[in-house]
């Protein structure tokens, strides 16, 4: 019967690898296709990366050179007096000295369509009268505007490239000119005498785009859609996308005029420079093909080889193993196996499926192990908070309320009392909201108070999105009670404790921190040890801070989860850190409310 079943599963294997085949032959075609599709498009894509970085750039050096000599005509010292002057000492000739002034620098360069310097009582001068006065129209209104103000006023004296002065200037043939404005300050008193704003003509990047190999396909645009310099009709595909400094690709276009349509905005400029490529159209190395056949009639024969050993190496010892593995899921034993393997890796799969039954053993016995530590963590913490000398010394306490104080103290006294009990015995949860264990705390700290007085203040931080959170329950009040016997009442002095909670990446944070006597490194890495054999040593007087630390971990089922920070005579700080589980509808019916115990 064995035998039968080996032969049906060689059969199988037979007609898998005869599938496989099938299956990479059609695959090896379209991955083919795919390949030299991608290919092709990749190579138009890293093409026109290139010249766009490379246009942009150029772009960007050039202005970067425009700027340098704007800032240049903004410290010649015939524009400065004329800036300078009062209103009624502004005369023609003073106006014609500027203008010469600005002219002897624009005389070292070319492209500079014009230069407007515009002085605060709205009085200007212009290059351009020299050639013709009627070739641009000035918006005066416009400069009055917030969003133009803030453009070029916020620059507090650098240069801000805008396209048509931000729409404050004109020319009346339409063109485009890319303008270098700058407030200009007074080098003396550092207030602003005016607002210059150099024009350079978009025949600089027309130059610019035919200086490229592929400028036919190049397209130069402002952010606001003004077409530039290369060819116009890109201009349709233009999208906001493009606006981006780093190199944007979008297909565009139908049919047999689908092309790569990519862009990228110049390096702090209002520009986007446009690339158009051809999809498709780069020729794919056959001898890459020829090779790509070759491994493939390779593996093929490979196949055939490997199909015949593992029908007689592999597939008979496999079913063997898995019938053994079938016959102890069956029975439902966690049981090793023998099914007398050979001695190669399917011995070694064997011995791993063993220790696998072996670990899942060791696992079962560790969770059974940690929940009994778990409950006997939680009684051990029940039985501290009940112990009589707690119960006997508040009772007391509230007899001596009652010789002094009358009858209304102790009876705010006992109910106190009562509450703490009954938020801290209710219904025998092992979890609760946040919000009842901080009311547990209140009114245990309340009941410390009538002890010791005011040698103990509380403070909360509780934020409102935590205050449903579940959480363990009497996490918080052994911490309190550590705080007030090994922490406050040893430094002789008032303290503070201040429970506070926040939520951050999806965790619930909660710290508690006195002002009390601190804690020594060494105790700090004693509490904070993992393993729990070394834990049955602790004292019991600390019972209540490293009992909280394991239920905490055992809640979390991770190690990690307890801060301490301590300054030896100043504070000590413990933080919890638990995932995120909010209170569900209903959780806290029928549970006893103390909204009007005081």
């Amino acid at each position: 019967m064995a035998g039968g079943k080996g032969r049906s599963l060689s059969s199988r294997l037979k007609m898998l690898l005869i599938g496989i085949i099938v299956v990479l032959l059609l695959t090896t075609i379209l991955s083919l296709l795919i390949i030299i599709r991608r290919e092709r498009n990749e190579y138009a894509i890293r093409e026109s990366e290139g010249v766009l970085q490379g246009l942009s750039k150029t772009i960007y050096l050039e202005m970067e050179g425009y700027k340098e000599l704007s800032r240049m005509i903004m410290i010649e010292d015939r524009l400065v007096k004329y800036l300078r002057a009062d209103s009624d000492e502004v005369s023609i000739g003073l106006i014609n000295n500027a203008r010469y002034g600005i002219m002897s620098i624009l005389n070292v360069t070319e492209n500079v369509d014009s230069v407007f310097v515009f002085r605060e009582d709205r009085q200007y001068l212009t290059t351009a009268l020299a050639t013709n006065q009627k070739a641009y129209q000035v918006n005066l209104e416009r400069m009055d505007e917030e969003d133009w103000q803030e453009q070029i006023l916020g620059g507090r004296g650098n240069a801000q490239i805008s396209i048509n002065g931000n729409g404050m200037l004109q020319r009346t043939n339409k063109k485009p000119m890319i303008t270098i404005g700058r407030a200009v300050y007074d080098l003396l008193t550092q207030k602003r005498t005016g607002i210059m704003m150099m024009n350079i003509s978009d025949a600089l990047i027309e130059k610019l785009v035919n200086g490229h190999l592929r400028g036919g396909d190049l397209c130069v645009v402002g952010t606001d859609g003004t077409f530039l310099a290369g060819r116009e009709e890109l201009l349709q595909f233009y999208s906001p996308e493009f606006e981006s400094e780093t190199v944007t690709h979008l297909p565009v276009g139908k049919g047999t005029g689908r092309f790569l349509l990519s862009g990228c905005r110049v390096e702090g400029m209002p520009i986007v420079v446009l690339c158009a490529s051809g999809i498709g159209k780069r020729e794919f190395p056959l001898g890459n093909v020829y090779v790509f056949l070759t491994l493939l009639l390779i593996f093929v024969i490979s196949i055939f080889v490997a199909g015949a050993f593992i029908t007689r190496q592999i597939t008979d010892p496999v079913f063997r193993l898995t019938s053994a593995m079938e016959q102890n899921r069956q029975a439902g034993k966690l049981e090793k196996i023998d099914a007398g393997m050979p001695g190669n890796e399917l011995a070694m799969l064997q011995d791993e499926y063993n220790n696998m039954i072996e670990h899942v053993n060791e696992l079962i016995k560790s969770l059974i192990e940690k929940e009994k530590t778990l409950q006997k963590a939680e009684m051990r913490v029940l039985h501290e908070q009940i112990k009589p000398h707690f119960l006997y010394n508040s009772l007391e306490t509230i007899g001596f309320l009652a010789m002094d104080a009358g009858a209304e103290n102790v009876y705010t006294a006992l109910e106190t009392l009562g509450s703490f009990y009954r938020n801290f015995l209710s219904k025998g949860d092992r979890e609760l909201p946040l919000e009842r264990e901080i009311r547990i705390v209140q009114d245990y700290l309340s009941l410390q108070k009538l002890r010791y007085g005011d040698i103990i203040h509380d403070e909360y931080d509780i934020a409102e999105d935590t205050r449903k959170c579940i959480i363990p329950k009497l996490i918080l009040q052994p911490l309190v009670e550590n705080s007030i016997y090994h922490g406050i009442r040893l430094k002789g002095e008032e303290g503070v404790i201040r429970i506070s909670s926040f939520l951050q990446d999806g965790n619930l944070h909660i710290v508690v921190r006195d002002t009390g006597v601190g804690m020594e490194q060494e105790r700090i890495d004693q509490l904070l040890v993992t393993g729990r054999d070394k834990r049955e040593e602790e004292p019991s007087e600390s019972f209540g801070l490293w009992g909280t630390i394991e239920r905490i971990r055992c809640f979390c089922d991770s190690d990690d989860v307890v801060r301490i920070r301590s300054e030896i005579g100043e504070y000590t700080e413990i933080e919890f850190i638990l995932p995120q589980r909010r209170e569900s509808m209903g959780e806290n019916e029928n549970v006893p409310s103390d909204d009007n115990r005081r």
